[in-house]
């Protein structure tokens, strides 16, 4: 009798073990689409940089077949294969790579070229985050797709953790009006929506145009002067001060002016919504921070 039952329980065992090598691999996008594949994808395009950032962040990055312009981030991303830009990408050379899977950012690139690869028969997911808590369910999401959910999860509750202490320690500071600049001839700003307003708050300040209507308006120099900022921030490349910055010194009658406080923000951290997040919100709560009264 046993023997019967230990026997049973041996092929129970197998069975399982067989099962659980063809489980399927399941998540839902941000669009509401389940994706559903046999086994967790080996062969992954990104079509977008901070997707790239993702992946390898939660262990995906040799998996990577091809990427978009501009996936610079970690270095080992700019060997592999391009398959154009994220809004103009080359269908045929995403072909030749045959992915079985396509993680597609869904407002940057073109719809009907991304519905064109699933007509072929490719799985694709569509990324769109738009908060801090999309970001980590996304590393989530994607290292389930890829065979890493374990390390995913690490990754994740890390990044969840850490973008808490800063908001933690900052969001209940004195507030401060906020102006955030992407871009100078003309200026460009983000609204109430973006997710970089968000990290303001998160840092104790007030984004001075979160009332915008659309997510990334042209303001005047007018309405800042009118608005009158204590703070002035730019996202700047690698870091450095955009030459435009200094403009806002012939305006003495802006606070942020007379006081001299003009920063910048590294923008590929801030503006990629991926793991450097961190940095960027730590950059931005300790620039606010510094024109804040001391002591």
């Amino acid at each position: 009798m046993h023997h019967s039952l230990k026997v049973i329980g041996v092929f129970a065992a197998l069975i399982a073990s067989t099962f659980h090598a063809n489980a399927e691999v399941v998540a839902v996008d941000d669009t509401g689409r389940t994706i559903s594949l046999s086994k967790p994808a080996n062969r992954v395009v990104s079509m977008a940089p901070n997707i790239t950032e993702i992946l390898f962040h939660v262990g995906a990055g040799p998996q990577i077949v091809g990427v978009v312009e501009y996936s610079d981030f970690p270095p080992e991303a700019q060997e592999i294969t391009s398959v154009g830009s994220s809004n103009q990408f080359d269908l045929e050379a995403i072909l030749l790579l045959q992915p079985d899977l396509v993680i597609a950012w869904d407002s940057g690139n073109p719809a009907e070229d991304i519905r064109k690869l699933e007509d072929l028969g490719l799985a694709v997911y569509r990324s769109e985050p738009r908060t801090l808590e999309d970001v980590a369910s996304t590393m989530d999401r994607l290292a389930a797709l890829t065979g890493h959910k374990a390390h995913g999860e690490a990754q994740s509750q890390l990044f969840r953790k850490h973008t808490s202490e800063i908001r933690g320690a900052y969001e209940n500071r004195l507030n401060l009006r906020v102006f955030y600049q992407i871009w100078s001839d003309p200026i460009y700003t983000l609204n109430g929506d973006h997710l970089i307003s968000r990290l303001v708050e998160g840092c104790g300040g007030t984004n001075i145009f979160s009332d915008a209507e659309t997510l990334a308006p042209i303001v005047s120099t007018e309405a800042v002067i009118d608005r009158n900022p204590e703070v002035i921030i730019a996202g700047g490349y690698a870091g450095e001060p955009p030459k435009w910055l200094s403009e806002w010194n012939q305006w003495s009658s802006i606070a942020a002016t007379a006081n001299g406080h003009l920063y910048t923000v590294n923008t590929d951290r801030i503006s990629r919504m991926g793991p450097r997040l961190v940095e960027g919100m730590r950059e931005l709560c300790e620039s606010i921070d510094k024109a804040r009264p001391q002591g």
